[in-house]
């Protein structure tokens, strides 16, 4: 337990300390919150939408997490390219362990990064359906974050280069992000765009948030926890594999 303790302390301290990368991950979900939020909005409203901010606030929360969860694990090919994880695998535990604390750091400090989300998304006039509403979003979002930080590591415990990770990280991230309904509302799609919704797992994030602070779930506060529990421990099963494999 010592050692997931110092593992996690460290992931979080090692993030919190790089001040331009902490507000850098910030520019691409305000972008989208403001650009969107306010372009899209009378479009929105017009069509029978009701207020478009109200509905792409957890979507662009959904979406710093993400992005923070999955990059976290491009601190995996730094600390092999420069001896750190060496010195890491080298200490007496199980790979596991140290997989799983940089996995709860990178959680926590993605969560951290939607909470900041969140809190800017209500300067910009995002209001939830109940402020108590907050204690469940909490959970939801560091569900979402342990997700994709496994995602991460797993996909990083394989690779060696930073500009294939970004390549491989750009090609699924996207997807998944513009697949999640984050932008767009779940009904009336097409099969076929229904079909890739629906096995998008940032899906179930996004409704499940939107679940928490606006009580608007479109499939279901319990298949959204269920599926994204699923998925976590399945990834967290996978990406602790491909870590116990890692040479360096």
């Amino acid at each position: 337990m010592d050692i997931l303790y110092i593992l996690w302390l460290r992931q979080i301290k090692r993030y919190l300390r790089s001040r331009a990368r902490l507000i850098g991950s910030l520019g691409q979900p305000l972008l989208f919150l403001f650009a969107f939020g306010f372009g899209f909005g009378p479009l929105y409203a017009k069509a029978g939408g009701g207020n478009y901010m109200q509905f792409l606030a957890p979507g662009v929360i959904c979406m710093a997490i993400l992005f923070t969860s999955v990059f976290m694990g491009i601190e995996i090919i730094w600390d092999r390219q420069f001896g750190f994880l060496k010195e890491t695998l080298v200490a007496p535990v199980s790979r596991m362990q140290i997989m799983l604390g940089r996995t709860l750091g990178g959680a926590t400090v993605a969560t951290l990064q939607g909470v900041i989300v969140f809190l800017i998304a209500l300067l910009a006039g995002f209001r939830p359906e109940h402020w108590y509403s907050a204690a469940l979003a909490l959970p939801v979002m560091f569900l979402i974050a342990l997700l994709f930080t496994a995602f991460g590591t797993g996909i990083a415990s394989v690779m060696s280069d930073f500009h294939g990770f970004q390549l491989v990280m750009n090609f699924l991230v996207m997807p998944l992000f513009f697949l999640s309904g984050a932008l767009f509302p779940l009904n009336d799609l097409s099969p076929a765009l229904a079909t890739l919704v629906r096995i998008d797992p940032l899906t179930y994030g996004v409704d499940a948030l939107r679940g928490a602070f606006l009580d608007t779930a479109h499939l279901g506060m319990g298949l959204d926890f269920s599926v994204l529990s699923l998925i976590t421990v399945l990834c967290l099963v996978v990406g602790s594999h491909l870590f116990s494999k890692i040479e360096v």
